[in-house]
């Protein structure tokens, strides 16, 4: 049998809001590595196999049905042709982070890793209890995180497939995560690729048994290259001390305190769960009546956990958004997570707030109200198709500013080269230079702050200033950028790429655009620029090209075309359109009333319906 360096704590160990280092909880709890008379070994097999279609790393990662991954083999080659695309010190001897959102298929693909990492020389493997940790959160553990003997971490691999469906017939993802907490540039993800295209055999340690996850501890093993550890820990620990010492916790629970005061937080059942009782209740004093499918569910509770107005049913029916009125008064503030806690949805009392315009509102209010940007912002950053909202306010406040391709490992070069601190994308993704990763719990805590500091004076007497109060605040100061999305999942691949290439040959010819146009709708504006959206890295000068088809009017109005990488199987068309409105007086439309024109045109000239078959959109944003 495996020796056991750590004991579990006792079921009675108390939670505590001092967050105390990995070394003093060791040391208190009796869990000090201790030298072992026996340990078990493994030998080390090499399994010949042949290279598998369609390994491509997306933007976040492999994703796939579970019935691709549970294929012979499949898991294997491709954590196998990782390996052989990172340099030896991030392999041998090396600490590796392993866990997700825990979804369907993730307890067994943990131990598929942990043999592979074993046979590759791997020193240490850090699990977080239960398999989980959410994305942000093992950004976190990789910066911050330091083990009882010292370790750091210098990678990980994250299995999540992130707002998509889970279960024995659902996706299932999987991707790797660098030193600096960040995703896999694409250097490395090219690398891998052309791996899975040539691996011939993989190396694993079928001999080690399944580790128990669910308790905290470290199991030793001895190998050809000497001991390997894997450590349960804690998922919560590392993450709530890194936001107790971005945000003024004080400021926040007085806020919670206020009887005027009341939210609610969706977790979805994604790993979120794992989280929002530790912060919001035992850390903040919030009401665990506050939250809503924090039990994390390996298919999700049967839902789709993206935290949008279709999916989030029962939080936007709570906050007064859906069709019938609520049976109760709706909470002043209410918040969704995804899957892997990457992303948010914020929402007011009977409003909602786009992803675009909550970038820029925190971006514009960070520095009076979270003590970690005290001293002023680097720069701000966004993604292509995302809202121009953050750009009047980096040309307001003088911040540099960035507009890059999706994918947050473009933010990440601009934050390890202290160029930017906030961020975010259209797709419900904000954050910050705190970790490398998009940040959902981050951006609630975020919003937290900023209604507490709006609300200082007056939380015990006057009214409140609520989440409507400030967008409608801040539209009347930088203007509005009306904005919608919609999403066309599932799309036969070839159908997607010519209505793609039709877009590109388009552009051709300005004139006969605008034509097309006027011929829809004579009351929008004219085209005055199109092309390919292609991106060059500031920081490391690489070039990522085809990243998204642009249309741009003379009045600031957007249309944007895309395909996404974050499906598992087909294609999903994004369509983005834009339109921004400097007047106060016609900043209170309707959204989707003042964007019906351009709408018209988008379908209409991109031949959406002919191309796809569609007539209309799987998700509208």
């Amino acid at each position: 049998m495996p020796s056991f360096l750590h004991t579990s704590p006792p079921p009675s160990f108390p939670y505590t809001s001092h967050i105390k280092s990995e070394i003093e909880r060791a040391s208190e709890l009796g869990t000090l590595p201790v030298e072992a008379e026996e340990m078990a070994t493994f030998k080390v097999s090499r399994v010949q196999t042949s290279p598998i279609d369609g390994q491509k790393p997306g933007t976040s990662g492999l994703r796939k049905k579970v019935t691709v991954f549970k294929q012979p083999h499949y898991l294997h080659n491709f954590v196998q042709s990782t390996f052989d695309a990172l340099s030896a010190s991030k392999v041998k001897g090396a600490t590796l982070v392993v866990s997700g959102d825990g979804r369907y298929f993730s307890k067994d693909a943990i131990q598929i890793i942990i043999q592979m990492s074993a046979a590759n020389g791997v020193r240490r493997v850090w699990v977080g209890q239960n398999g989980l940790l959410s994305t942000p959160a093992v950004s976190c553990v990789i910066r911050e995180r330091v083990g009882a003997d010292g370790s750091k971490a210098t990678g990980s691999f994250i299995l999540t497939a992130s707002h998509n469906p889970g279960g024995p017939h659902e996706d299932f993802g999987i991707k790797y995560n660098m030193e600096n907490g960040g995703p896999a540039p694409e250097g490395v993800t090219d690398k891998i690729y052309a791996n899975t295209k040539t691996i011939k055999e993989y190396l694993i340690a079928e001999d080690i048994p399944d580790v128990d996850i669910s308790v905290l501890g470290v199991t030793t093993f001895r190998g050809p290259n000497g001991q390997f550890d894997v450590e349960v820990f804690d998922s919560a620990t590392d993450y709530v001390k890194l936001m107790k010492s971005i945000f003024d916790f004080d400021a926040i629970r007085k806020l919670i305190a206020s009887p005027k005061f009341s939210f609610c937080y969706d977790a979805l059942h994604g790993v979120a769960g794992a989280y929002a009782k530790r912060i919001f209740v035992e850390e903040l004093g919030a009401d665990e009546s506050y939250l809503l499918n924090c039990t994390p569910k390996e298919d999700f509770g049967g839902g789709h956990p993206d935290p949008n107005l279709t999916y989030a049913k029962e939080l936007v029916a709570r906050m007064g958004l859906g069709k019938e009125k609520p049976q109760n008064e709706p909470p002043e503030f209410g918040a969704a997570a995804d899957g892997d806690a990457d992303r948010n949805m914020v929402l007011g009392k009977r409003f909602f707030v786009t992803p675009s315009d909550s970038v820029a509102i925190i971006a514009a209010n960070a520095v009076q109200s979270i003590p970690y940007f005290s001293s002023g912002l680097k720069g701000v950053a966004r993604s292509m198709p995302t809202s121009a909202a953050l750009d009047v306010v980096a040309q307001h406040l003088n911040l540099k500013f960035f507009e890059v391709p999706t994918g947050w490992k473009f933010f990440g070069n601009l934050m390890d080269a202290g160029l930017c601190s906030v961020c975010g994308e259209e797709s419900f993704g904000t954050g910050s230079d705190h970790i490398r990763e998009k940040d959902g719990i981050w951006a609630v805590l975020a919003w937290l702050s900023i209604l507490a500091f709006k609300n200082k004076d007056n939380l015990s007497g006057g009214k409140l200033v609520t989440v409507e109060d400030i967008v409608t605040k801040h539209w009347a100061t930088y203007g509005r950028h009306y904005y919608t999305r919609y999403d066309y999942e599932n799309v036969d691949a070839g159908a997607a790429k010519e209505l793609m290439s039709y877009l590109v040959k388009l552009q051709s010819s300005l004139p006969d655009v605008n034509k097309i146009i006027k011929g829809i709708r004579s009351d929008v504006s004219s085209v005055v620029k199109a092309d390919e959206f292609e991106y060059k890295d500031p920081v490391d000068g690489s070039i990522s090209k085809h990243q998204g088809i642009r249309y741009l009017f003379e009045d600031g109005s957007r249309l944007v075309f895309r395909l996404s990488g974050t499906g598992s199987e087909g294609a999903t068309i994004r369509l983005y359109i834009e339109q921004y409105m400097k007047d106060p007086s016609k900043t209170g439309r309707d959204s989707q009333e003042a964007l019906a024109p351009l709408v018209d045109v988008a379908l209409k000239l991109s031949k959406m319906q002919a191309f796809t078959g569609r007539s209309a959109p799987t998700v509208i944003t």
